[in-house]
Parts: structure tokens; C-alpha cells; sequence
């Protein structure tokens, strides 16, 4: 009598990507290097984009067309292998089925989820919100939970946060929708008195945003109401930062079976065709960091702890990248953190990882890993 030996299926890894934030087309770059990078005897892999207008599309499992080419960005519309159809995740711990809906035709069982890599940044995906659709689901997925999530997004908050943990923090500045709203007059002057007290240049930034986009550098009072309005167009809320003098320096947490461990950190060097290491110098122009950072053993010791405890302090998951300045007086002073980090070929994350000794697939391979061991809920 023989008998009948089915092996075990593979877990199945939604990558999720694009999105409606400015920051689509990293996104599609970042999961474009991602699915080339998942060991496919291991794992099976269903590609989920999600469009600029918030439509959840099958698309192409093609890493190849989700490159930067000749300066030109990817889009989630090119991927998508239709133009009406839409991807819809249970709401329901109790199923994982993906079932894909066109018009004029039944719905198509695209079968189980196992866990979702949601490589997504900016509002409307790294923000919590998709996070707490998954927690709705009962998908267990890569990377922070919802208020880690949130507060990782949200610069106010993120640094409210890191000062009640004592970690040091540098001076700013938030206008909150309202107050431009109805008195632009008053706004404007709360941001003058701030640089009266830490002087120009001033950085304007959208408060819940990445990628540098938004982001204006500001000399003198002339350029301010042009850097609201550019950092408004990315959120209505803004966040004012004073000039930190010093070398800025990132580092990555990634976690392991017996907690969260720090990589080698890595070094921004100034750039010289930019007034600072924005959008462009990071990824048309390829302005690329310093790996390990020549900062010597104390320092490298010092970020490494201070990033762990930045990564505590917002209760993440799986994954951070710590950004610094080190001041000219030797100091550290934290700029910022991101839950869900660029994973593009020329990523500061990667880089300092590859440099600890964890290669792009094990780094993929551990993430996914860590997501399904964890549960969704209250944890």
C-alpha cells in the first residue's frame, strides 16, 4: 500500500508596495531588490502594488523593471497586470486568502498569505496604518507595530519620545495645520523667534515624511514662505530644525533571536552638488556613505548603544535605521529613526549590515523569519 507523502507548502511572503505617499516610487525600488533578494526555494512570493491612488493592483514579480533608469522612476502602474482589478486582504483573523476582484468577472482566490513585507514609506503605509489593517487581519508582517509605526513617522512625536527616554535630541520647531491655517502671520513668527534663538540656516521639513522630499534648507527670512509651502504640499503639519554642525552618521538595528543587535555605523560625507543630502543625492545622483564610519571604538560603541535605545524607546520590531549627528564637541545628537528603512542596492541599511557580516538574502531571510514567529494583537 503506498502512501501518500505531501510535503509541507512554503510560507507565502506578500510583498506590498508603492503606495500614495511622495515617497512611491523608493518604495518600488526598495521591494524591487527585496523580491530578487527572497530565496525562492524557501519561500513563495506574491507581489502586491499599491497604486498612487490607493488602489491595491497583482502586479509583475519582475525586480528587473523596479530599477531607477536613466533618472527616470519606477511607478506601480507599470507593474500592475491590469488597470481595473483590485487585491483584497481578509478583515478576518480567522481566514488569509487574497482574492483578487476585476470588474465583470468573479472574484479569483490568489490562495493564503503567511506573512506580509509591507516595503513601503511615508504616510499610508509606514505610518501604522497599514499595520493595523494587518493586526484587522490576523497577518503577521515585517517590522514595527502600529504606534511604534506612528511614532517612527512622526517627527514630533519621535522626538517627544526619545527626550522622555533621555536621549539627546536637537532643537526644533512644529506648526501644527491650524495655526498656518488661520494665522500665517503668527506661525511665521513662532519660526523667526526659533532662528532668533538658533539662527540660519533653518531645515523645513513635512513633519510625517522621508526620503528628504519636501525638505527645504532656508538661509535667511527671504525663502521661508516658500519652504513652508513645498514642506505643505507633503503635510500639513511641519516641523522646523536648527543647523546641527557636525558628521552625520547612521546605524542599523536588526533583530535577532536574543534581541535587538546594532550593525557597524556609516558615515554621510558632505555632498558638494547639493546644499544637503537630499532626494536627488540619494538616489539619482547615488551619493554614496562611508562603511564602517571612521569615527574610532568609543564613538562606534556610543551610536551603536544609542541606537538600540532609540529602537526600545518606540517599542519597534524588526527593524530600525538610527540617523545622527555627531557634533563638532564630540557628542551624539539623534535626528531621527525609520521603522522600514530604503532597501535600494545603494541603501545606507543593507550596506552597514553587509559590512557586520549579514548579507543581503540573510538579512531579507531573517526580517521575514522574525515576522513569523511574532503574533499579531496585543504582544
Amino acid at each position: 500500500m503506498s502512501e501518500n507523502t505531501q510535503s509541507p507548502r512554503k510560507p507565502r511572503v506578500a510583498v506590498v508596495f508603492g503606495g500614495r505617499s511622495s515617497e512611491h516610487a523608493i518604495s518600488v525600488v526598495t521591494a524591487g531588490a527585496v523580491l530578487k533578494a527572497i530565496d525562492r526555494t524557501k519561500y513563495d512570493v506574491l507581489p502586491i502594488g499599491i497604486t498612487r491612488e490607493g488602489r491595491w493592483a497583482l502586479t509583475a514579480d519582475a525586480p528587473e523593471r523596479m530599477a531607477i533608469a536613466e533618472r527616470s522612476l519606477p511607478d506601480v502602474a507599470q507593474l500592475a497586470e491590469s488597470a481595473t482589478g483590485g487585491v483584497v486582504l481578509p478583515v478576518d483573523p480567522a481566514s488569509r486568502e487574497v482574492v483578487l476582484h476585476e470588474p465583470g468577472s468573479l472574484p479569483q482566490a490568489l490562495g493564503e498569505v503567511d506573512v506580509v513585507f509591507p516595503m513601503l514609506h511615508g504616510p499610508y503605509g509606514e505610518d501604522g496604518t497599514l499595520q493595523g489593517l494587518l493586526e484587522l487581519s490576523g497577518i503577521p508582517y515585517v517590522g514595527a507595530g502600529v504606534l511604534a509605526s506612528a511614532v517612527g513617522q512622526d517627527k514630533e512625536y519621535m522626538k517627544r519620545v526619545f527626550v522622555s527616554y533621555g536621549l539627546p535630541v536637537g532643537p526644533y520647531e512644529v506648526i501644527r495645520p491650524r495655526e498656518w491655517d488661520r494665522n500665517p502671520a503668527e506661525a511665521r513668527k513662532k519660526i523667526v523667534e526659533f532662528a532668533a534663538d538658533h539662527g540660519w540656516p533653518l531645515f523645513v521639513k513635512p513633519a510625517r515624511g522621508g526620503s528628504s522630499v519636501g525638505i527645504t534648507k532656508v538661509d535667511d527670512l527671504s525663502g521661508l514662505d516658500e519652504a513652508v509651502e513645498e514642506a505643505r504640499r507633503h503635510d500639513p503639519k511641519i516641523i522646523v530644525e536648527a543647523l546641527l554642525r557636525g558628521r552625520e552618521i547612521e546605524c542599523g538595528v536588526l533583530e535577532f533571536e536574543d534581541g535587538p543587535r546594532a550593525s557597524v555605523p556609516a558615515e554621510i560625507p558632505p555632498v558638494t552638488d547639493h546644499d544637503f543630502y537630499d532626494f536627488e543625492a540619494k538616489y539619482i545622483d547615488s551619493a554614496s556613505g562611508i562603511v564602517p564610519a571612521p569615527i574610532g571604538d568609543e564613538a562606534t560603541a556610543e551610536i551603536q548603544r544609542l541606537a538600540v535605545a532609540a529602537y526600545e524607546a518606540v517599542s519597534c520590531e524588526g527593524l530600525v535605521r538610527a540617523d545622527f549627528f555627531l557634533t563638532e564637541d564630540g557628542d551624539f545628537v539623534i535626528n531621527e529613526i525609520n521603522t522600514m528603512p530604503g532597501f535600494t542596492p545603494i541603501s545606507m541599511y543593507p550596506r552597514m549590515w553587509q559590512e557586520s557580516g549579514v548579507s543581503y538574502p540573510e538579512l531579507v531571510d531573517r526580517l521575514i523569519q522574525a515576522a513569523l514567529t511574532r503574533s499579531t494583537g496585543l504582544r
